[in-house]
């Protein structure tokens, strides 16, 4: 087990080690202004999920109302 951790920490230090430096500068900013974050994709998908979500569990609590009364 030891000899494990140490391999994977020597392989997790070379990679950091000998990782590429970051390209140079340059050009123009991909938008304009500059906090352009992606999220309209991932929330849309969050939105839906949690509200099928949502309608589950009322569906559910309603299923079991039913049945007990």
């Amino acid at each position: 087990m030891k000899s494990l951790l140490i391999t994977i920490f020597c392989f997790v230090c070379n990679t950091v080690i000998f990782a590429a430096p970051p390209p140079p500068p340059g050009g123009s900013p991909g938008c304009w202004p500059p906090p352009c974050v992606p999220i309209d994709g991932g929330i849309v998908f969050l939105i839906i999920a949690g509200g099928l979500y949502g309608i589950k569990k009322i569906y559910d609590l309603r299923k079991n109302q039913k049945t007990v009364s």
